[in-house]
């Protein structure tokens, strides 16, 4: 079940890459990651309020832990996300993403003391060598000039942060619920986005309330943000960090596809390149730890 759970949930961020990416000339970025997540916290708060009132107690105790989990994942990885698409492709932002299993075994070292071998640091490297040739588009000389993609770099921003959210799992309460746990993070994350957001408007980037964005908010707050959030923090707790990590690699298969069929995107020969690099890598610095969990 675990393992149904993290292909679904690749398949539900595959398509809020391709459709954030699709609108981003209508729904401003922080726009978007505002209402997706009062949306989500209102459709929770529909069907678990009495589970989190009741846990009032409990919550309060955890209230530093749920703080960091909204502000990591919700506040900021959502939020860069949307702001790096306004400058990089889906297939780009898609393709940078698949280093989050790396980054998660280095976050599950430094914060856990959990060990790399000399196979995972291998694979790290070779990871990161993939994702250094989808940011220089293929040009290794772009390097000497260190001249990055601003939205490429937001996506690297943007998994570190998702890699500490998943890593910190490890430390969820026991007597905690994932309901009051999902609406905890999402009260938190969305008073975190508030503020940029209010900046956003005073800025003069309003949303246009007509069908598309609608639809693109009613997706992105149930697919995206409920259900995956309660499939990844199931999944993690059931069989571990590294290993969900894992299936992310799933993302640029499902999201490439999407951007090809709805965006008009292309896959050059250093996407091909630089995702044969991540995946070498993920299999190097995962496969023989995988059995372990």
């Amino acid at each position: 079940m675990p393992y149904l759970l993290l292909v679904l949930t690749t398949l539900f961020w595959s398509g809020n890459f391709v459709l954030s990416r699709g609108m981003h000339a209508d729904i401003p970025p922080l726009a978007l990651s505002f209402w997706r997540w009062a949306l989500a916290l209102a459709i929770m708060l529909a069907f678990s309020s009495r589970i989190f009132l009741s846990q009032r107690a409990i919550v309060y105790r955890e209230r530093r832990f749920i703080i960091i989990q909204g502000l990591l994942g919700v506040t900021g990885f959502n939020s860069l996300i949307y702001l790096a698409v306004q400058t990089t492709t889906a297939v780009n932002a898609v393709l940078i993403n698949s280093c989050v299993p790396i980054l998660i075994a280095l976050c599950s070292l430094v914060l856990f003391k959990e060990p790399l071998n000399r196979r995972q640091w291998a694979g790290i490297l070779v990871s990161l060598s993939g994702v250094a040739l989808i940011i220089v588009a293929g040009d290794l000389r772009s390097l000497v000039g260190l001249e990055f993609n601003r939205g490429d770099l937001l996506v690297l921003c943007a998994g570190i942060a998702w890699a500490l959210y998943s890593v910190n799992l490890k430390r969820f309460p026991a007597d905690l619920h994932p309901f009051s746990y999902l609406v905890g993070i999402m009260i938190a994350g969305v008073l975190g986005i508030l503020p940029f957001y209010l900046v956003e408007l005073r800025m003069g980037f309003g949303l246009s309330v007509n069908g598309p964005t609608l639809i693109t908010i009613v997706y992105v707050a149930i697919f995206p943000s409920v259900l995956a959030f309660i499939f990844w923090n199931r999944a993690v707790r059931d069989i571990g960090a590294n290993r969900a990590g894992i299936f992310i690699h799933l993302m640029p298969v499902f999201s490439s596809i999407m951007a090809i069929l709805f965006l008009g995107e292309s896959i050059e020969l250093f996407h091909l390149q630089g995702i044969g690099l991540v995946f070498a890598g993920i299999f190097l610095a995962t496969y023989s730890g995988s059995k372990k969990g």
